[in-house]
């Protein structure tokens, strides 16, 4: 089984650059199922339907998110509705609507996607991600799954390494996101889960994580507060990893990434 997962798409930029390579990908690497963590697709803060509607319009089989998915007021309806295909990450408390884990049917196996966000310089104060992936790993449906992505939304890399171990073979992969800077630490972990500290993200190259400079670099010059705008032209990164899996023993036999980049007027 293979699974290709691109990192964060940051706004309409975002949005472009993975329409003009998803051909390419399906092409070149016949992925069996495609997951984008979303939770930037409105200008760099949430989802609504119509930027949901362009990236499912491209067969995207998951979409993650994570501290940015309640941003615009569309989320709550977006995340009751199963045909989205939109998770939040699990760790939030209850009552939150959504869900942070699903199921989908590849060919005759079945592929389980869960969303964690980490607590490590993070404004949001979760449930521990650690325990929250003990709990969901119990559950009969992801028991009888033939693979098992975990989207970790988080900061720190120490988290996120020290999750990648914590569920070493007992999930298919644990995939970076949130910080939109791809990590050259992809590998396979010693008992067979497919980890990456962030894959990245689908956006403008030439900013500050996605948006213009000028924003961040005020930001850090005065100590201001400054309004940050996205990138909406020009050379756009796209960020994924490709994962291997053997659906017998859940175990990854291989991550490697897969980076582009595409010039957008």
């Amino acid at each position: 089984m293979k699974i290709l997962f691109f990192g964060d798409i940051v706004g309409k930029l975002g949005r472009k650059a993975l329409a003009m390579v998803i051909t390419e990908a399906r092409e070149s690497v016949r992925p069996d199922a495609i997951i984008v963590n979303g939770e930037n697709l409105a200008h760099g803060m949430g989802i609504t339907r119509k930027t949901l509607a362009e990236i499912l319009e491209l067969n995207i089989d998951v979409v993650t998110s994570g501290n940015h998915i309640s941003d615009k007021d569309e989320f709550t309806a977006i995340l009751t509705e199963r045909e989205s295909r939109v998770i939040r990450p699990a760790n939030y408390p209850p009552g939150v609507p959504g869900s942070g884990v699903c199921t989908i049917p590849v060919g005759s196996r079945n592929l389980t996607v869960i969303n964690l966000m980490g607590r490590i310089f993070m404004s949001e104060h979760l449930d521990c991600p650690f325990r929250t992936l003990d709990t969901l790993l119990q559950s009969p449906e992801v028991k009888q799954s033939n693979a098992i992505i975990v989207d970790f939304h988080a900061e720190a890399t120490s988290e996120k390494t020290a999750l990648g171990w914590y569920a070493d073979g007992r999930v298919s992969a644990i995939l970076g996101t949130h910080t939109h800077v791809p990590t050259a630490d992809a590998r396979v972990l010693t008992e067979g889960t497919a980890y990456v500290s962030d894959v990245g993200m689908a956006g403008g190259r030439d900013g500050v994580i996605g948006v213009e400079r000028q924003g961040p670099l005020k930001g850090f010059l005065t100590q201001l507060s400054t309004k940050f705008e996205v990138l909406e032209s020009g050379v756009a990164q796209v960020n994924a990893v490709l994962i291997d899996i053997d659906p017998e023993s859940r175990h990854a036999t291989a991550i490697q990434r897969f980076d582009r980049e595409v010039s957008i007027v």
